[in-house]
Parts: structure tokens; C-alpha cells; sequence
């Protein structure tokens, strides 16, 4: 467990990550986090975008019904 502890920066409030969690994290200033609610009410602070999984499905999608479209264009 890590405690954080939370700071006002100018009109908001922030956290400061220790070197520890930023490493594990493979995260570096300026890359975005995302904190996404659990289903049981609890927080996760992850780097990976939660809705990416879901737009690369869509383009999956997309990419099996056009394929043939999609290949003449490339050309």
C-alpha cells in the first residue's frame, strides 16, 4: 500500500506519485492515467485507455466487412 496525500495546485487538488508507482506504472510526465471506478466501488489508476479495447473490437469490425474495400484503397 501506498498513501498519497492530497495537495492544492492553484484552483485543484492533486496527488504526487512516489518514483515507485510511477515505475510501475511506465508511466512519465505527461502521459495521461486513467482512474476508472471498480465494480465494487473502488478506484484503479491505470495508463491504459479503459474504452481502447473497445474501439480496437470496432475497428476490427469494420476492417473483416470491408477487407476487399479496404485492400483497393491501400494499393
Amino acid at each position: 500500500m501506498v498513501e498519497l496525500k492530497v495537495r492544492k495546485f492553484g484552483n485543484s487538488l492533486g496527488v504526487i506519485l512516489p518514483k515507485s508507482v510511477i515505475d510501475r506504472l511506465h508511466t512519465r510526465d505527461g502521459d495521461p492515467l486513467f482512474l476508472i471506478e471498480a465494480p465494487d466501488g473502488s478506484y484503479w489508476l491505470t495508463p491504459y485507455d479503459p474504452t481502447f479495447e473497445q474501439k480496437m473490437e470496432k475497428a476490427e469490425d469494420i476492417i473483416s466487412r470491408y477487407h476487399n474495400t479496404l485492400h483497393i484503397l491501400a494499393q
